[in-house]
C-alpha cells in the first residue's frame, strides 16, 4: 500500500499549518519548506479548502490556516478522503478487472482486511498527534 503524492502533500501541509496555528501561512512558504512545486501545492490547498480543513484568505496579508480542531481530525479519515481509490489490486475495480482468478480468489478479501486494518490503525491517531511537540517546523530544520 502506498499513498499518492497528493495525499502525502495534503498531510504535510496540514502538519505544517498545525505547527504554525497562531498565524497565517502562505502556499509559497509551505512549498519551499517541503521542496514541493508551488503549482502542485496550490491544487492541494484548493482541495483542502474545498473539504473544509483550511481557510484561505486572499490579498496582500492573505494566507492559509487550519479550520479544524486537529485533536479530532483522524488520520485514517483524512487518507480515505484524499485517496482517489483504495484499490490495492486490479480486482478491486470491476470496470478494469481482467483477472481470471476473481471468482475463486481469496487474496482480495485478505487485501481488503489489511486495508481496513491500516485505516483503523491510522484512525487511532489524529493530526495533532503528528506534531505533538508543536515546535515550528522551520525551527526544527535549524534554518529559522
Amino acid at each position: 500500500m502506498q499513498i499518492t503524492r497528493f495525499t502525502d502533500y495534503s498531510l504535510r501541509t496540514l502538519m505544517y499549518l498545525n505547527t504554525h496555528s497562531t498565524r497565517l501561512c502562505t502556499v509559497k512558504e509551505v512549498a519551499e519548506y517541503h521542496n514541493i512545486s508551488q503549482n502542485h501545492l496550490v491544487k492541494v490547498v484548493h482541495n483542502l479548502s474545498r473539504l473544509g480543513y483550511i481557510k484561505s484568505t486572499k490579498g496582500k496579508n492573505g494566507g492559509i490556516r487550519l479550520t479544524e480542531n486537529t485533536d479530532k481530525t483522524r488520520l485514517g479519515d483524512l487518507i480515505m478522503q484524499f485517496e482517489p481509490t483504495m484499490n490495492t489490486a486490479e480486482c478491486f475495480d470491476p470496470e478494469s478487472n481482467t483477472c481470471n482468478l476473481t471468482v475463486s480468489c481469496q487474496l482480495k478479501h485478505y487485501l481488503q482486511e489489511a486495508m481496513q486494518n491500516f485505516i483503523n490503525t491510522m484512525n487511532q491517531y489524529t493530526l495533532a498527534n503528528t506534531t505533538q511537540n508543536r515546535i515550528p517546523m522551520r525551527e526544527q530544520r535549524g534554518d529559522g
